[in-house]
């Protein structure tokens, strides 16, 4: 546990460097250029190349050390940084603002590729926490993962922009330099003997992908297809409040109110995470994923039923302090059904799909809420039709969106207890559970079983009940 430690606070700090950088450049393109068209460009370019990479990142993880990862990912992070830094500081910035010239470009797919490389380290890091951690404690792991991954969002959302606004884009980039630098140092610090490579290399990058292997590695672990299928739909509808909760909440904020409103809500992300890690799960992950989506939905409907400041910063807190559990209960579930020289491949396969729904819907949903929805809640009929239901305010076409949208989520929350997948795959996941005579035979004198879990196999090594619960994949 102190490893793993060390580990997630690595992790934590490269996720913070890079999302730093990243809505620096985000901030930096639109005050330079004015350019909604760049800003937006370049949002969509990241979240397409993370989807797109997940997979392939996940090949990489399955085949090599998760230490040899990590500072593969580091370092390559560092040279992308690097030729931006460089980039940044020979040429003169008029040059490399100028939309019709191909600098602005060049240097914004180099920041890119560096902040997109580093996706790696965190389907690395899930794969060490089935070989970290013992099974009885992954999901409060899982849970501390919600934590800094909270903590991250909120200091990239508030230091960014007071970065570029005080310090500028070129000390900005050194600063993210100097970070990837230091992380890759502490990397050198970190051994544990569990690291090893548990899959045998492809005869080439292409064929080492093996989509096809792992989906069926997905498809064996009874319902699992139909978990990365929820989670996906979930992001989908997540995806409204994406693309329309900034415009909701500049309608009853200032900017600069917005902004610190947006980061106290935004520490609900970590008081969720904090809570997992104290309590953990419950004995069945699905049931709790469930339960939490559906009260998502509740809280997403009822913080924009009344357009009130104080309603939609404590209606937005609650919705954030309930994210990390959905995340770490789909996480502790891979980590114990999937064999974990599959691991990797399966949290980048799911990656892929979740990380492309939300930009999809928040591509559809705006067009639809600026030209068809908005427009009718501010007639003197739609504000009739509302006014019982959402009362008034300029934002209740916004908040018809939000409501309806929620209860979408409800609905698919509680139909999936209903499914029997659902039922299939959280008794898929008691069965691969470690036995507990096995774990108590390992303990020394006076030790509880959970104290001698690390004393087990993880899911996915030889003979480990994951395995036998999935079936041996031997034409992966």
């Amino acid at each position: 546990m102190r490893t793993f430690g060390h580990v997630l606070v690595n992790t934590a700090v490269a996720n913070v460097t890079t999302s730093y950088l990243w809505w620096a450049l985000t901030f930096w393109a639109y005050l330079e250029t004015r350019s909604v068209l760049a800003t937006g460009l370049v949002g969509g370019a990241y979240m397409l190349f993370v989807s797109f990479s997940s997979i392939f990142f996940g090949t990489v993880v399955d085949h090599h050390r998760k230490l040899v990862v990590m500072r593969l990912s580091t370092t390559l992070t560092f040279l992308a940084f690097s030729v931006a830094t460089a980039m940044f500081l020979l040429l003169p910035e008029a040059t490399i603002t100028d939309l019709g010239a191909p600098w602005f470009w060049t240097f914004g797919v180099v920041i890119l590729a560096g902040a997109v490389i580093e996706h790696m380290r965190n389907i690395a890091l899930s794969t060490t926490v089935t070989m970290l951690v013992p099974d009885d404690r992954r999901a409060k792991a899982n849970g501390l993962v919600g934590t800094v991954q909270g903590i991250g969002f909120i200091v990239t959302s508030v230091f960014s922009g007071l970065s570029v606004g005080l310090l500028g884009m070129g000390a900005t980039l050194l600063i993210a330099l100097g970070l990837t630098a230091a992380t890759f140092l502490h990397l050198l610090t970190i051994r544990f003997p569990e690291d090893r490579a548990v899959a045998a290399p492809a005869e080439n990058a292409l064929a080492s992908i093996d989509l096809r292997g792992s989906i069926r590695v997905i498809r064996a672990a009874s319902g699992l297809f139909a978990l990365i299928i929820f989670s996906t739909f979930n992001n989908l509808i997540t995806g409204v409040q994406i693309a329309l909760m900034d415009a909701y909440g500049l309608e009853i904020f200032s900017v600069e109110g917005w902004g610190l409103v947006f980061a106290f809500a935004s520490t609900g992300f970590i008081i969720g995470g904090a809570l997992i890690a104290r309590f953990g799960l419950g004995a069945d992950p699905m049931r709790t994923m469930l339960l939490v989506v559906a009260g998502m939905g509740v809280v997403g409907a009822g913080f924009t039923v009344r357009e009130s400041g104080i309603l939609l910063v404590s209606g937005l807190f609650l919705f954030f302090a309930l994210v990390p559990a959905v995340e770490a209960a789909e996480q502790t579930v891979i980590q114990r059904v999937v064999p974990l020289e599959r691991q990797g491949r399966v949290f980048g396969f799911a990656m892929a799909f979740e990380t492309a729904a939300a930009p999809i819907t928040a591509f559809a949903i705006a067009p639809v809420a600026e030209l068809v929805v908005i427009p009718y809640a501010r007639t003197e009929a739609g504000r009739e039709a509302l006014r019982p239901f959402l009362g008034d305010g300029e934002s209740r076409g916004i908040a018809l969106i939000f409501v309806i949208s929620s209860l979408v989520m409800v609905a698919a929350a509680l139909i999936a207890f209903r499914t029997p997948v659902y039922r299939a795959l959280s008794q898929t996941y008691r069965a691969s559970a470690p036995p507990v005579e096995e774990t108590t035979a390992s303990a020394a004198p006076g030790t509880t079983a959970a104290e001698a879990a690390p004393a087990t196999s993880p899911p996915g090594a030889d003979g480990s009940p994951a395995r036998a619960a999935i079936g041996e994949d031997r034409t992966g």
